[in-house]
């Protein structure tokens, strides 16, 4: 009598059943060691210091991001106005009143007061060594150069940070990725099984870990190119001002530079005065 192939191996399907669940509860163990939260409760000292470091880093490379797109809006929404309010006033003392009621960020009345000044100074001292060392026009370029140097300065405030963190915090997460892994080696080669359950763990926190450093700095690398090239223009702005402010205050006439070029006076050529302390 032939008998059903099923009867004949009657532990089959009893294996099976048993077999199934203790898989799955594999799986399960496996991605419960898989979460952010598995890593911060299971940082050894490697990885402590750094998570620490990726953290102060993102901290640092947000701050500076903030400051400057504040000050790119800020320069942006007045630069216009300063300008056009200095080279439109009637009085080169008022226009120089004006400069100084500006806030101490702006930087295009900083570089006019520095020209007033100069140009003032100089005209005090006529007769003077200073004035047969330098002429009023050398003097003026000095103190121009100096201020759109200074306010240059200013505008590259925090682009250092921004380059260091874009550049250093893929291998912090790095370092963090191949500790990571060194310990799921160590877990495999302890337990003698090469399981998901026994890896999953280990290479799951490497893996976070060079997510957590690309996410530090990719912002910074944006926002560094960013304000670079925000910056250019803003320099280039300074260095057009600072021209209009030479040909002013050392002939009396800004030299307009579309049209025919000529030099055509903004205002009457009085002496500027200092800027109040």
């Amino acid at each position: 009598m032939q008998q059903d192939p099923a009867s004949t191996q009657p532990g089959s399907a009893p294996d099976a059943a048993v077999t199934a669940p203790v898989g799955s509860h594999g799986d399960a163990a496996a991605l419960q060691q898989m979460g952010f939260d598995h890593l911060i409760h299971h940082f050894d000292v490697i990885g402590m210091v750094v998570f620490v470091v990726l953290v102060i880093m993102s901290v640092m490379s947000w701050y500076y991001i903030v400051i400057n797109v504040w000050r790119v809006v800020s320069i942006r929404a007045r630069t216009s106005k300063v300008r056009h309010t200095f080279w439109e006033t009637t009085s080169t003392q008022e226009a120089v009143r004006f400069m100084e009621e500006q806030p101490k960020w702006e930087p295009f009345s900083k570089i006019a007061l520095d020209c007033a000044s100069a140009a003032a100074h100089h005209q005090r001292h006529e007769g003077s060594r200073l004035v047969e060392a330098l002429n009023r026009s050398e003097f003026i370029d000095r103190a121009l150069r100096q201020g759109v140097a200074r306010e240059s300065g200013r505008l590259e405030g925090g682009l250092t940070v921004l380059a260091t963190v874009g550049s250093t915090a893929p291998f912090v997460g790095l370092l963090g990725t191949v500790w990571g892994i060194y310990h799921a080696l160590i877990a495999i080669g302890a337990s003698g099984n090469a399981g998901i359950e026994t890896v999953a763990g280990p290479v799951g926190e490497a893996l976070i870990m060079t997510a957590i450093g690309l996410g530090v700095a990719i912002p910074a690398v944006l926002a560094y190119n960013f304000f670079v090239r925000a910056n250019r223009v803003t320099n280039a702005q300074f260095d057009e001002f600072a021209h209009d402010l030479h040909d002013f205050f050392a002939t009396g006439a800004r030299v307009e530079t579309g049209g025919g070029g000529g030099a055509v006076p903004a205002r009457p050529a009085t002496p500027a005065m200092p800027p109040k302390k």
